[in-house]
């Protein structure tokens, strides 16, 4: 077996190619690369090596960019520095991901898999690179924690755990507590959401941001819309567009 190596940090790539001939000395270590570039690089000029091993984070950015350079067809084993708990929130179809610095024992438990499920080529390829890619990006990303807001002739801040949501009115944006107390802010709903944490808050429609604990209750309408009952309660009726509804159940679900 033919194994590309990923990896920016010298100690960890010797380790990881040890491990890998520890568990099977047949195992071919065809090159160790530092960085996205000199990965897409190679793999423009060589065979597709059987498996790749992979470092998330790297000198000039996230291996997931080398998905964009080249098409990699060859099953992926993500190493990461997350924490173990965050780490199976996002373990998906062939793919496993390994806290770092690698552990012996969990390297040979993903290439036992891997050699399971080569038996099934279809299930090694099927793997959702942009989900792994927005999961990734997500956890990496620092969200806004509080929120300056005007109160009469004052300035005020109001913490993220005490919003409810946000709704527009016109060209205004307001931000309305759990309590039910509304105070105009400094931000349209389009840069709210890039923001906000997509795990808390979901943007329903046009006019409305929600805090998933604001939802009390949601209706399925004929028409596939969905209505939203949210508290404290908004002053209109409050739906969720056609095209928005599957993606905000998976959202509910999460």
């Amino acid at each position: 077996m033919k194994v590309l190596i990923l990896e920016d940090e010298a100690l960890s790539a010797k380790r990881a190619s040890q491990l890998l001939n520890e568990f099977d000395p047949s195992i071919e270590v065809v090159e160790t690369l530092e960085s996205v570039e000199d990965a897409a690089a190679w793999l423009r000029h060589n065979p597709e090596p059987d498996l790749m091993l992979l470092d998330i984070h790297l000198s000039d950015g996230l291996c997931f960019n080398l998905f964009e350079h080249v098409s990699v067809k060859s099953p992926v084993i993500f190493t990461t520095a997350y924490d173990q708990y965050t780490l199976q929130a996002f373990k998906i179809n062939s793919i496993d991901y390994l806290l770092k610095p690698i552990d012996k024992h969990e390297l040979n438990n993903a290439l036992a898999k891997y050699h399971t499920l080569m038996q099934d080529r279809k299930s090694i390829s099927s793997f959702d690179i942009q989900r792994i890619k927005q999961t990734i990006q997500s956890l990496s990303k620092k969200y806004k924690n509080r929120f300056l807001v005007k109160f009469g002739d004052t300035i005020q801040f109001k913490n993220i755990n005490e919003v409810a949501y946000f709704f527009a009115d016109d060209k205004v944006v307001y931000l309305v507590t759990n309590e039910g107390r509304k105070y105009l802010i400094d931000y349209n709903l389009e840069s709210l959401e890039e923001i906000l944490d997509p795990q808390l808050f979901f943007r329903i429609n046009r006019k409305l941001i929600v805090g998933i604990d604001a939802v009390q209750k949601v209706k399925t309408l004929l028409n596939s819309r969905l209505q939203v009952y949210l508290k404290p309660t908004f002053e209109q009726e409050t739906y969720v567009s056609k095209e928005r509804s599957p993606e905000f159940k998976v959202w509910l679900d999460n």
